[in-house]
C-alpha cells in the first residue's frame, strides 16, 4: 500500500492543486501553510492600491480562494498572520524576482504545434546538456530557439536544460526567462525531432528566496541533513504533502511545458527511509498522468544502485537511465591524471575502464577509499543504455577550480580518440554545449547574490579546494575566479564564432560525422551484443553485433603509439573482413597544419586487421562476416 497516496491522476487531463489556477470563473489560488493561524491572499501587492482578498482554511493546513475578474499576469502574494507580503511557494512566474509577488500565468493560452510529437525511446537518446544563460549571445530562451536547428543538425536527439526556476539576481548556474518563451522552445525542438529535458532540483531548497519555512515548518527534515543543511522531508511528519508538493511540480514541467522528461539533480541526496521510496513514486504517477507519449526519467546518482533503474514490477523505481559516473571519472584519470577527491577510488588503467564499459558503471559493491565503505551494487540484466556517461557535463567542468574543459587539459588527438570512445560505446552518451568543437571557453562556477550571501559564497567556494594538493597555499585558493565577479559569468559564455577556426572546426567535424554513424547504425543504437576488450599498454577496442554480419569495430589508442593485430586484440575483429569507416586522424578533422603522414593509423585489413598507430587516435572499421561465431554479451 502506498502510504504517501495524494489522489493521483487518473489519466493524462493535467488538474493542478497547487498555486494559482485559472478557471472559467477567474482564479482559483490554493496554499498550504499549516504554519500560521490565518492566511490572506494580496492582490496587486505593488499597485497603489493593494486589495486584501479572505481564504478559506481547509483541513490539514491548507487555503484556497476563488477570484473572480483575476486574470493571467495578474500579481499576488500571501499575508501570514497579518505579515508580509510573501511570494507563492507554488508560484509559477516571479516577473520581479524571488522576493516579489506571483504572477498568475494560464498555460493553456499558449498555441501548442506538437500533436504530432510522440516522445524518444530510451535508447534513440544522444544527449546535449545547456545552460540557457551562455549557450548564446543573447543568453535567453530565443536564443536557445535559434540554435534548435543547428543542434538537430548536429545529430543530438535530447536537449537537456540546466535549472529554469526563479532565481536571485541577474545569473546563476539556472536560468528563470518568461514561461512561454520556454514553450516557444519546446514546441521548436519538438517540431525538429528533439525531445527536451528539464533540470529538476528536489534535494534542498535554495538559500535566498525561499519562503517556505514560512508557510510550514514540515518541508524541512527532523531526522535527515544534506550538505545544504536539513534534508527535503520525505518521510518525516507531514511528508505526504511535501511529496506531493514536488510530484505537483515534476508533473507541471510534463503538462504545462510538454517537456520530455527529467533530468534528477543529486538525487542521493533525496533521503528517503520509507516505501516506496519519492523517485518511485514520482515515476509512477508521471506515467500515470502522462500517457501517449515517452517519457524520459534519468537521475544523477552517485551509489551506482540498480533499483533506481529497474521496472515497479521487479521492485525498482522505474526510472528510465541514471547518471553514471564512473566512466568519465576513468577517463579523467588515465588521461588528465586526475587523483584528489574521489578521484583517488579510480585507477585510470585500462582494464578498469574497460569493465565499466561493460557493466556501465565500475562500482558494484567494492571498498571506496573516498566514501570509507562499499559502494554500488551489480546491474545484471539491465540494457546499457540505461547509464548515461560523458566525458564532461556542467558539474565535472563547473566545480573545477577554473572551469577546465578536458580539452584545455589533454591533446586534440587524445580528446578526439575519447570523443569516438564516448560515441561507440552502447551507454547513453551526453555532451556538455562547446564539447562538439573543443571550447575555448571554460565553465565556471558563477552567482549573483546579494554581498552578504554573496561573500560566503566565494569564501565557502575557495574553502572547499583547500583539501586538494595544489591549493594547499591560501594564495593559490585567492586566484580561484570569483564566483559573484561578473567577468566570471561573461567568461563562461559559449565563442559561437571559433567554431569556423582550427582546432575547433575539425573537431566539430569529427562530432558531426560519429553522430550521423551512431544515429544510421543499427549496432550504435539498438541494444546488440557488445564486446570490449582493453589492450595492452594501447587503448581499447569495441565490437558491437549489427543485423546480419553488419558489425562495427572501435580500435581506440589512448596511450600513445603502438600496434594493434590479432595477438594484442584477441579475438575481437575475427570472423569479418573489416574495411575503414572512419580515423580521427583524417585531415578534416585535425588542427590546420598538421602533417597526415606523420600520424594517421596504418591500416592493413589483408591477412588480418593489423593498425599501427602513432599517437593517440581511434580507427572504426565496418565488417562483412566470413564466419559467425558466438561472441560474448554485456546483457
Amino acid at each position: 500500500m502506498n502510504e504517501h497516496a495524494i489522489d493521483p491522476p487518473r489519466d493524462t487531463a493535467w488538474r493542478p492543486r497547487l498555486g494559482a489556477i485559472p478557471d472559467a470563473a477567474g482564479v482559483r489560488v490554493r496554499v498550504w501553510a499549516p504554519a500560521p493561524s490565518r492566511v490572506e491572499l494580496v492582490l496587486d501587492p505593488r499597485g497603489p492600491s493593494p486589495r486584501r482578498h479572505p481564504m478559506t482554511p481547509e483541513d490539514g493546513g491548507w487555503y484556497t480562494a476563488d477570484v473572480e475578474g483575476l486574470a493571467a499576469g495578474d500579481l499576488y502574494a500571501y499575508l501570514l498572520d497579518g505579515e508580509g507580503p510573501f511570494p507563492d511557494p507554488c508560484s509559477r512566474f516571479q516577473p520581479h524576482g524571488v522576493h516579489g509577488p506571483s504572477a498568475v500565468v494560464d498555460p493553456s493560452r499558449f498555441a501548442w504545434s506538437d500533436e504530432a510529437w510522440r516522445g524518444l525511446p530510451p535508447g534513440d537518446a544522444i544527449v546535449y546538456e545547456l545552460h540557457v544563460g551562455t549557450f548564446s549571445p543573447a543568453g535567453t530562451f530565443a536564443g536557445v530557439i535559434e540554435r534548435l536547428p543547428y543542434l538537430a543538425g548536429l545529430g543530438v536527439t535530447v536537449v537537456e536544460l540546466m535549472p529554469v526556476a526563479d532565481f536571485p539576481g541577474s545569473h546563476n548556474w539556472g536560468y528563470d526567462g518568461e514561461p512561454d518563451d520556454l514553450r516557444r522552445l519546446v514546441d521548436t525542438a519538438h517540431g525538429l525531432g528533439l525531445a527536451v529535458l528539464i533540470d529538476a532540483v528536489y534535494n534542498h531548497l535554495g538559500p535566498d528566496g525561499a519562503y517556505h519555512a514560512l508557510f510550514s515548518p514540515f518541508y524541512r527534515s527532523t531526522r535527515h541533513e544534506s550538505p545544504w543543511g536539513s534534508a527535503v522531508n520525505l518521510d518525516g511528519e507531514r511528508a505526504a504533502d511535501v511529496r506531493g508538493f514536488l510530484i505537483e511540480n515534476a508533473l507541471h514541467w510534463l503538462h504545462e511545458y510538454h517537456a520530455d522528461g527529467l533530468r534528477l539533480d543529486a538525487t542521493h541526496w533525496l533521503v528517503d527511509d520509507s516505501r516506496p521510496h519519492f523517485l518511485a513514486e514520482l515515476s509512477e504517477r508521471a506515467r500515470a498522468s502522462v500517457t501517449g507519449r515517452q517519457l524520459l526519467l534519468i537521475a544523477e546518482d552517485e551509489r551506482n544502485l540498480a533499483e533506481m533503474i529497474r521496472p515497479h514490477a521487479e521492485h525498482g523505481f522505474g526510472l528510465d537511465a541514471v547518471w553514471a559516473d564512473d566512466f568519465h571519472h576513468q577517463v579523467r584519470r588515465l588521461a588528465a591524471g586526475d587523483r584528489d577527491g574521489y578521484y583517488q577510488d579510480y585507477s585510470g588503467s585500462l582494464a578498469d575502464l574497460a569493465t565499466t564499459l561493460r557493466q556501465g558503471w565500475f562500482y558494484t559493491g567494492q571498498h571506496s577509499a573516498y566514501g570509507g565503505g562499499p559502494r554500488g551494487t551489480v546491474p545484471s540484466g539491465l540494457p546499457l543504455e540505461r547509464m548515461v556517461i560523458c566525458i564532461q557535463n556542467h558539474d565535472q567542468i563547473g566545480n573545477r577550480p577554473f572551469g577546465r574543459r578536458l580539452n584545455h587539459q589533454i591533446e586534440p588527438a587524445l580528446f578526439r580518440a575519447l570523443s569516438a570512445l564516448l560515441l561507440f560505446a552502447p551507454e547513453t552518451p551526453l555532451l556538455f554545449m562547446g564539447q562538439e568543437w573543443a571550447a575555448s571557453t571554460p565553465f565556471l562556477y558563477f552567482t549573483d547574490h546579494h554581498p552578504e550571501l554573496g561573500r560566503l559564497v566565494t569564501e565557502g567556494r575557495r574553502a572547499e579546494f583547500s583539501r586538494f594538493e595544489a591549493f594547499a597555499d591560501e594564495t593559490m585558493r585567492a586566484r580561484i575566479p570569483d564566483p559573484q565577479a561578473r567577468s566570471t559569468y561573461d567568461a563562461s559564455r559559449l565563442r559561437w564564432d571559433e567554431r569556423a577556426q582550427s582546432p575547433h572546426a575539425g573537431t566539430l567535424e569529427l562530432y558531426r560525422a560519429l553522430l550521423r554513424l551512431r544515429r544510421a547504425e543499427g549496432a550504435l543504437h539498438r541494444r546488440t551484443r557488445v564486446e570490449v576488450v582493453p589492450l595492452e599498454n594501447l587503448g581499447l577496442a569495441i565490437r558491437r553485433a549489427g543485423d546480419g554480419g553488419d558489425d562495427l569495430l572501435l580500435v581506440a589508442s589512448l596511450l600513445g603509439p603502438g600496434l594493434f593485430d590479432q595477438s594484442t586484440g584477441g579475438s575481437v575483429a575475427e570472423g569479418s573482413d573489416w574495411s575503414v569507416a572512419l580515423t580521427t586522424e583524417e585531415l578534416r578533422f585535425r588542427e590546420r597544419g598538421s602533417r597526415p603522414a606523420a600520424t594517421s593509423p596504418e591500416v592493413e585489413t589483408e591477412g588480418g586487421l593489423a593498425i599501427r598507430f602513432h599517437r593517440p587516435s581511434a580507427v572504426l572499421l565496418r565488417s562483412t562476416r566470413r564466419a559467425v561465431k558466438a561472441r560474448p554479451t554485456s546483457e
